[in-house]
């Protein structure tokens, strides 16, 4: 009696709770949970070429004002659900070319890649553009990316719909404002401070302002500027705002109001900083919501929304769960052991030492939402390529497109047998990714190119198209992510 007791209390500890906060060997043992799938399987062509031929929802526009529903403030046990959307689902973003679509996105992911390389290679600070309105005040390295998911949040009393690029490379909360000397196009109407209750400058000798890095002064108020390599910048005043997420509000938010604003964010009002810093929107969020989050970016050709969730109770149980490391030389990023690469079900040689992030804070394995396509360092993805198309050696093969060099003509066919590959996860977990997260469609014409490309650095970045589908749980307090469960 007594051991069958002792087993029954072991079971209520381990399926009480999430498992982040239990110890190494716990996380080691979740192996098992690893998202499951065949060391080969089958890629339905004509299903992912109809996924090229997005269509943009028709009823994402709804604004939040017009709720009847009352808000609430956020809390521990509230778990906050919002939808999330690929940015080429809008109808911002619209048009029938397929491969001008695609090599955009290329073009957008290579800034965001070598504006990553930049921050975290100890010049961060370094400013590409200079601001005369600023003075002497120093542009921040912080960078702002490509943006590939939108979320829809309300902004200011009463809450006005914008929406907002999710990125977990960056802290910085903001939205383009009213009066806007120069703005790029979104899809909303601009933020205008002035119709908002909620809306309030932050004076200079404000501690939230002392947070805010490299910020500056001007007529009292905190002035922020976040800018990267190849230009693109937003500017303006912090202010604490409401921002109102679902049906519900959170107060004092300190966001960034942007009256100059350039890049590659067009379409959306602005960015939702998710970044592990305590400007981020989860670190201010703080014991609110145990800095705890849950994404999962929406899959190609389902049809459906991705998904973004705020509090500790979304953290499930019986998800791979490692820990996260810290760069003292990039905090704001989430780096993850990796210990190795596989295809088919075989490891891949690969020395462990690629992927190690060092004391100097150099390499390492990013997780980033803003980033679409892997980067590995050179001689990794030369190892892991080639072992691919010696699996692949029976498909025709069709020149290199854009940043992919591995690339087959699939024209004709209606589903082809390819091997899937494999991250193995320091500490025992192996997350193993279907073929539609790694061959993917690149015109209309059945052109598959495998969806890795090589690093300029010793960085290695997991980007959202190996991502897509798969629920990612980040417990910022305890230092985990987590994998699955199940697909979503």
């Amino acid at each position: 009696m007594f051991i069958l007791a002792a087993l029954l209390l072991l079971l209520l500890l381990l399926f009480s709770s999430p498992p982040p906060a239990f110890s190494a060997t716990i996380t080691a043992t979740s192996a098992g949970h690893a998202i499951p799938f065949p060391h080969y399987e089958h890629l339905n062509i004509k299903q992912s070429i109809a996924a090229t031929n997005l269509r943009p929802p028709t009823a994402a526009t709804t604004d939040l004002s017009d709720r009847k529903t009352a808000a609430k403030p956020i809390n521990n046990n509230t778990a906050v659900k919002l939808h999330l959307l690929h940015r080429d689902k809008l109808s911002f973003a619209w048009h029938n070319d397929h491969r001008r679509r695609f090599e955009a996105r290329m073009k957008r992911d290579a800034s965001r890649v070598a504006s990553l390389i930049h921050r975290t290679s100890g010049d961060g600070a370094a400013a590409a553009y200079e601001v005369a309105d600023f003075g002497a005040e120093v542009v921040s390295g912080m960078d702002q990316g490509s943006g590939e998911y939108f979320v829809r949040i309300g902004v200011g009393s009463p809450a006005r719909s914008q929406y907002m690029v999710i990125d977990s490379g960056s802290d910085i909360v903001w939205v383009q404002c009213q009066p806007c000397s120069q703005c790029y196009h979104q899809s909303d109407p601009v933020f205008d401070p002035a119709d908002s209750k909620s809306f309030s400058g932050v004076s200079c000798s404000s501690s939230v302002c002392d947070r805010v890095e490299n910020s500056g002064c001007h007529a009292g108020r905190c002035k922020y500027e976040v800018s990267y390599g190849d230009g693109s910048y937003t500017k303006g005043t912090l202010a604490l705002e409401t921002l109102t997420i679902g049906h519900t509000t959170v107060q004092n938010v300190a966001i960034g109001c942007g009256h100059m604003n350039r890049g590659m964010f067009v379409g959306a009002a602005g960015l939702l900083g998710l970044g592990w810093g305590s400007m981020s929107f989860v670190g201010q969020l703080g014991g609110q919501s145990g800095q705890a989050f849950s994404y999962c970016l929406v899959s190609r050709g389902t049809g459906s929304y991705g998904s973004l969730e705020f509090g500790r109770s979304v953290l499930p149980v019986g998800a791979a769960w490692v820990p996260l490391l810290h760069n003292l030389r990039a905090p704001t990023f989430y780096y993850i052991g990796l210990s190795g690469l596989g295809v088919g079900g075989t490891r891949v040689p690969i020395s462990e030492d690629t992927f190690r992030l060092t004391e100097l804070g150099d390499g390492g394995v990013v997780m980033d939402t803003g980033t679409a396509v892997t980067r590995l360092p050179t001689a990794a993805y030369v190892a892991f390529r080639d072992a691919f198309l010696a699996e692949t050696a029976n498909l025709p093969r069709s020149p290199g497109v854009s940043i992919f060099d591995t690339c087959y003509d699939l024209n004709g066919f209606v589903t082809v047998r390819v091997p899937t590959v494999s991250f193995f996860l320091s500490g025992g977990p192996i997350l193993t990714l279907p073929a539609r997260n790694f061959l993917i469609p690149v015109d209309e014409k059945g052109t598959f190119c495998f969806a890795f490309a090589p690093s300029p650095s010793d960085l290695s970045i997991i980007g959202n198209i190996q991502q897509e589908g798969i629920q990612l749980s980040f417990d910022g307090a305890n230092g985990y992510v987590g994998f699955g469960p199940n697909v979503c």
